[in-house]
């Protein structure tokens, strides 16, 4: 009969580092998927397999833009909200003439966002499928 291993970790291992050593493996750390840095320093100890994480850079890049184009989206539907409201409130001829000229305004802004965001999104694209 083959005696099972005891996997019941019981034994402490002490090391003093310097602040140095101590950031640098906390940066190493940092670039795993290990959830723990007491399984990422005992794989390292051990020779054990690390498993790296990684970002995309062409991903962050995507994402930054569309997150700017959605702020400038919001944006600019904020603004044509509160014109449609002060549409509703009114009274005079004058009012309504500037409130067109607000409007027209933030409607050329909105497809001119728009615009910008078709073109990223289809550079994106095609950059992606090359």
């Amino acid at each position: 009969m083959v005696k099972e291993e005891n996997n019941n970790r019981n034994k402490w291992l002490h090391v003093r580092l310097t602040e140095s050593e101590y950031k640098q493996i906390h940066e190493q750390f940092a670039k795993t998927t290990d959830l723990k840095v007491s399984d990422f320093v005992r794989k390292k100890i051990l020779g054990k397999l690390i498993i790296g994480s990684y970002r995309d850079a062409s991903m962050d890049a995507f994402m930054e833009e569309l997150i700017m184009l959605k702020n400038g989206l919001s944006a600019i539907g904020n603004n044509f909200n509160q014109a449609v409201k002060r549409l509703h409130t009114l009274s005079k001829i004058k009012e309504f003439e500037q409130w067109l000229v607000s409007y027209e305004l933030d409607r050329r802004r909105l497809f001119k966002q728009l615009d910008e965001a078709q073109d990223f999104i289809k550079k994106m694209a095609d950059k992606w499928l090359q």
